[in-house]
This record gives C-alpha cells, sequence and structure tokens, in this order.
C-alpha cells in the first residue's frame, strides 16, 4: 500500500508539477506547434491556418489594441488583475451583461496548455500555468505567444494568418485601425465578423482604437519594449 501511495504522488507530482515547468521552459526558447483548441476545432473541421510570427516581425499596433480591449493593466500586474475580478463579478451578480475579468497571461496560459471549459480543474491548472508562465516567460514573451494563439476567426490563429486572411497583408504592416478590428472580435471570433462587422462591433472597433492611443501616450504597453 505505501509503494502504491508513493507512486500516485510521483505520478501527480509529475503531471501537476514537473511536466507543466518543464513544458513552460521548453516554450519559453521554441513555439508552441499547436494547441489544444486548434486540434479541436480542427477536428470539427474548420481547418488549420497558423503561422507563427515573433513579435519583431508584428505590428506594435496589435498588442497595443489588445491591451486596449483586453487587459489595460497588462503591464502592471503579475498574471492576475484582481480589481478586473472584483468589477466583473460585481457586473454579473447585478445581472448585467456577462463579463470576464481574465487577464492576457491568464487567457494565453489557457489558449497554449489547457482545453475550453470552465471547470473549477481547469481554472486552477489556469491559475497554475499563469503563474509560471508569469515567473518563467515574462511579459514581453508571454504577449508573443498570445498574439500566435489567439483565434481570430474559424480556423485563423495568431496575427499573422490573421493579417492575411482579412487584410491580405504581413503582420508587420497592420494598421492600428486594422489592429482595432481584429481586437474587436474578441473574444467571440466564431460570432462576430471582421470584414464587414455588425454595428455592435464597429462601435467596439472605434472604442479600441481611441484607447489604442492611449495605451501608447500613457505607455501602458512598455513592457514590451
Amino acid at each position: 500500500m505505501r509503494r502504491l501511495l508513493r507512486n500516485i504522488a510521483l505520478a501527480l507530482f509529475i503531471v501537476l508539477v514537473a511536466g507543466p515547468i518543464v513544458t513552460v521552459v521548453l516554450y519559453r526558447f521554441i513555439p508552441p506547434p499547436v494547441t489544444p483548441l486548434m486540434v479541436i476545432r480542427a477536428v470539427e473541421g474548420r481547418g488549420l491556418d497558423h503561422r507563427w510570427r515573433p513579435m519583431s516581425k508584428v505590428s506594435p499596433a496589435l498588442p497595443r489594441a489588445l491591451i486596449a480591449a483586453e487587459d489595460a493593466r497588462f503591464c502592471e500586474h503579475h498574471g492576475f488583475d484582481f480589481d478586473a475580478l472584483q468589477k466583473a463579478y460585481a457586473n454579473n451578480e447585478a445581472g448585467k451583461k456577462i463579463r470576464g475579468g481574465s487577464t492576457i497571461s491568464q487567457q494565453t496560459a489557457k489558449n497554449v496548455f489547457l482545453w475550453p471549459g470552465r471547470s473549477y480543474v481547469r481554472k486552477g491548472l489556469e491559475a497554475w500555468f499563469t503563474v509560471l508562465i508569469e515567473t518563467i516567460w515574462g511579459k514581453p514573451r508571454i504577449m508573443e505567444v498570445y498574439l500566435n494563439s489567439i483565434e481570430f476567426g474559424s480556423g485563423v490563429y495568431g496575427a499573422q494568418a490573421a493579417a492575411q486572411r482579412y487584410f491580405k497583408v504581413d503582420a508587420d504592416k497592420l494598421t492600428q485601425a486594422q489592429a482595432a478590428r481584429l481586437a474587436a472580435i474578441l473574444p467571440s471570433p466564431l460570432k462576430w465578423r471582421v470584414i464587414k462587422p455588425g454595428r455592435y462591433v464597429a462601435k467596439r472597433t472605434q472604442k479600441i482604437g481611441k484607447a489604442s492611443g492611449a495605451v501608447r501616450r500613457d505607455g501602458l504597453a512598455d513592457c514590451l519594449s
């Protein structure tokens, strides 16, 4: 019985501690080849267009737009924005439109390492991976991986694939307006459209475009340089 318990403890240590740490260290230096969501969507028949681009070959307008849209305190927090979580909880408790409080770091951890879902187990693993990437990768690498793993539409993943699909340009040629349009379809890229967007997405695009200017002016993306 003691041997069985030791073996179980060792297996849990490998799965929950050693394995994640080794994987995160590897992905600090090599591009994640594919994510669980990419596999799931491909099996669903949505295709897979994913072209890794280093952040140096992505227009700075896109990370600024994503920070404006998704996580204004990205450069300040250490993976978790507790103020945003509290506001999201209060908003949802009041019966208003459901609002998330996940940071870009949390979304990167979820996108790259985990399956879609809302279980407590998955959320716990998301928190663990968030701590790991914040500690081992740092902000520039987190943003670089995020830029290359975001779902921007059916079968479209990352900045380069999105820039080519929607605007017929490379990711380093994206304008601020184009970047805002890409950021505006998050977090519902299968529902909202980049090309010929509806009224809500068009209004959201304008808001993100203005906020992107503030991100640049106020140095909210300075941790990426």
